[in-house]
């Protein structure tokens, strides 16, 4: 069965050059970078030279790149650390309805410890209003975390204009890069940021590593104990194959990353223009125009987003219905609830997200079974022509699509 994968938000494919430089830290180059002696000494080079890798893709200095886990958890301690070093000056914090889990469950974590978390609301296309976020600053705000670009939909978000706003009124400016590191361009220091979140597996690197990036000067509590790692800002060994991988993946997004970007957005349009040409009643969730160029978000009238993508699967085709740490959940999602989405329509949403592999001829293959697993699925479904238009807040919505 011809396999086809369209879910490269949820993660991506080791790079064969990635894999090559990581290897050898699994065999023969062993040794525990913090130790003094020859096997140690010949892993620490390879740690340093992977933070330069890192450093270059931002536009930051090596000695700003702090190495863990995940963006999960870079997310984590941008947050709580920065309330923590903080607190003496309020407790305020400013992110948005959209974020990924990783920064809004600590926002509500950190509510029951005492914080005050200010949700900005988005329009129906998914944008800020910057107006919104000035009038939510007060002088107990310590943080402002926007992400770049958005999991689900991969709208991109007016990162420098909010960098200039927290620089100009003294406040910490923090964003969840995951999405947008390898398919846009990242500089720190223009976007005016503070503290910044990257991933390795969407990257191409492997997963079970990840990058903090801390602006020189930033006051951060770390929330890890024990070892002297990464200037005792995050105990614990080194993750030396995993970290050697991310560098080569960000070298590698350096220097190809323009030309990728142009490709996949062109196929990307390729199948959404396709779906909008060969099936009735979809809707496009998020702004046509300001989001990545890998990503498409459409919700299909009348069926169910798990059905779609079960059937998806049965014919190779692996998409997605939104962020993949949330699947499993019977909820719609909160970033089309967000954005006012009807409720069934954020229901049957699917995300496609394509990457470097990915072909005309994949995008064709969907294109030739997607429309009738679409028409078969709303012939079996109940609501699809109900016969009550003029009563059923659905149909009255999809009749606009």
């Amino acid at each position: 069965m011809k396999r086809i994968y369209l879910d490269y938000n949820a993660t991506t494919p080791v790079r064969p050059e990635v894999l090559e430089a990581l290897l050898p830290y699994y065999r023969d180059q062993f040794g525990n970078p913090s130790s003094v002696h020859w096997a140690g000494r010949q892993v620490s080079g390879a740690v340093e030279k992977a933070r330069e890798q890192v450093a270059a893709l931002l536009n930051c200095s090596p000695a700003e790149i702090v190495f863990l886990s995940c963006g999960t958890e870079a997310d984590n301690m941008s947050l709580k650390g920065t309330v923590d070093a903080l607190g003496e000056k309020g407790n305020h914090i400013i992110t948005t309805a959209v974020e990924h889990p990783a920064v809004l469950e600590t926002c509500r974590y950190l509510e029951k410890t005492g914080c005050k978390v200010t949700y900005l609301p988005v329009d129906s296309d998914g944008r800020l209003d910057l107006a919104d976020l000035e009038k939510a600053i007060t002088a107990q705000t310590v943080l402002i975390s926007v992400m770049w670009a958005n999991n689900e939909t991969g709208n991109i978000y007016p990162i420098e204009q909010i960098g200039a706003i927290a620089k100009a009124r003294g406040i910490r400016f923090h964003t969840d890069a995951v999405q947008a590191v390898g398919k846009l361009e990242i500089d720190v220091q223009k976007a005016n940021i503070d503290l910044l979140a990257l991933s390795g597996h969407k990257l191409g690197a492997p997963k079970g590593v990840g990058v903090l990036y801390v602006r020189r000067g930033t006051r951060l509590t770390p929330f890890m104990h024990g070892g002297h790692q990464e200037r005792n800002r995050r105990a614990g060994t080194h993750n030396v194959a995993g970290i050697v991988g991310l560098g080569k993946a960000c070298e590698l997004a350096m220097a190809e990353r323009e030309s990728t970007c142009a490709r996949v957005k062109e196929l990307r349009d390729r199948l959404e223009q396709g779906i909008f040409a060969r099936i009735p009643q979809v809707k496009l969730n998020g702004h046509p125009g300001e989001r990545l160029p890998n990503t498409l978000n459409v919700s299909f009238a009348w069926i169910e987003g798990e059905s779609l993508l079960l059937n998806l699967d049965m014919k190779g085709i692996a998409a997605s219905s939104g962020s993949a740490c949330t699947s499993g959940s019977l909820e719609p999602s909160h970033v089309l609830g967000a954005m006012c989405v009807e409720v069934t329509l954020a229901h049957s949403s699917t995300r496609f997200s394509l990457g470097p592999d990915t072909t005309a001829e994949d995008i064709d293959y969907v294109l030739e079974v997607l429309p009738p697993i679409v028409q078969r699925l709303r012939d079996m479904s109940p609501l699809y022509n109900c016969g009550k238009v003029d009563a059923c807040e659905t149909c009255d919505t999809v009749k606009k699509l």
